[in-house]
């Protein structure tokens, strides 16, 4: 009798974990998936690259002779012009050196003359006049080297432009080659930024003869300067430590906002026409591979391998091959299906998405 009960409840236990079984089953087939389908539009791409920014001219003004500073006429941050006097040191010593000269110089015509005069009537050689002509050209040409150190008391702007802070005060005792200050001119102004090695060869390949990079600079305080730059020159050899080679891009500067030595980001817009765009979420990777879940017309999912774009908009993938807009992808529980499986899509327009996506991000 008791082995008759322990058979009947035995039965009764497999009659309900067959139950439960069979109900997990269905629940698993009625379970529901997102379903969505790519948005193919065009696309632009910001690429953004620290930057160092350059005026066109930066030099540095430095006393070609030495003696007392004995005038300043500028000051720190002063636009001067092409020419102008900057800076008197005292000529004293070079304006006497130069009236020793002239009058070395007058002698020595004299004797020029008066050798000439006997050597016409040949009372002297042709060897007497030639030395006495070479004695009068090196007396002049002391003149010329008396006139030119003089000229150097006067430290004059050599381009118009902004000059930087004073580095010396009226009455310094100068010595050769110290420095006065520096002068920028940023009429137009040099931007400098570092590109990684594939992007450099992307650029390279797509760029035509006519067309240059036109890129945009993105100021400290995050605004977007109102010029727009082009790239002219790429630096010849690449950075063996980054793997990056200098880009220069040149933007004017009519209102003379920018200055030497700042910094910011330029900012490079790549266009993409007809742009196949997905979810980043929507996308798993396999040995380096992304691949998505393709829902065919039976409901079922396949695996399918796709290529993206290198640059990314946030949130989102530019499928370059693999997808069309046609094609609808599985949005959600990726790890918990399989390829072949079928499964009850839960289908929801790309746009809604999107903009889910982007609260989110938010």
């Amino acid at each position: 009798m008791a082995k008759k009960i322990f058979m009947l409840l035995s039965l009764v236990s497999v009659v309900a974990l067959s139950s439960c079984g069979s109900k997990h089953e269905e629940k698993e087939e009625t379970a529901k998936y997102l379903v969505t389908s790519p948005v193919q539009q065009d696309t632009l791409v910001e690429r953004k690259y620290v930057c160092q920014i350059h005026s066109v001219k930066h030099i540095e003004l430095r006393a070609l002779e030495q003696g007392y500073l004995q005038k300043i006429f500028v000051d720190e941050g002063q636009t001067v012009v092409k020419g102008q006097k900057m800076f008197q040191i005292m000529p004293n010593v070079y304006q006497a050196e130069l009236s020793k000269s002239k009058a070395e110089a007058e002698t020595a015509l004299i004797e020029y003359k008066n050798t000439k005069a006997l050597a016409d009537k040949n009372v002297v050689s042709k060897n007497e006049l030639a030395l006495a002509k070479a004695r009068l050209d090196k007396a002049r040409a002391e003149v010329q080297l008396a006139s030119t150190h003089l000229g150097f008391t006067d430290v004059r702007a050599p381009f118009t432009g902004i000059m930087d802070h004073l580095h010396v005060r009226e009455g310094s005792l100068l010595e050769e080659g110290e420095l006065l200050t520096t002068l920028s001119d940023n009429s137009k102004m040099w931007v400098y930024f570092n590109v990684p090695e594939a992007e450099y060869l992307n650029y390279m390949t797509n760029k035509t003869s006519k067309d240059k990079l036109k890129v945009h600079l993105q100021m400290a305080n995050g605004s977007i300067f109102n010029q727009v730059g082009i790239v002219e020159t790429i630096e010849g050899e690449f950075n063996n430590e980054t793997g990056n080679i200098a880009f220069r891009a040149t933007f004017p500067n009519p209102n003379k906002l920018l200055r030497h030595g700042e910094t910011g980001n330029i900012v490079v817009k790549n266009k993409y026409p007809n742009a196949i765009l997905i979810p980043q979420k929507a996308t798993f990777e396999v040995l380096d591979k992304k691949y998505v879940f393709v829902l065919d017309k039976n409901n079922e999912i396949h695996q399918k391998e796709i290529t993206v774009a290198e640059e990314e908009v946030p949130y989102l993938f530019i499928v370059t091959k693999g997808l069309s807009k046609e094609d609808k992808i599985l949005l959600d529980g990726l790890r918990k299906v399989k390829d072949g499986q079928k499964i009850h899509p839960d289908y929801q327009d790309p746009k809604q998405v999107f903009h889910s996506l982007e609260v989110e991000a938010e």
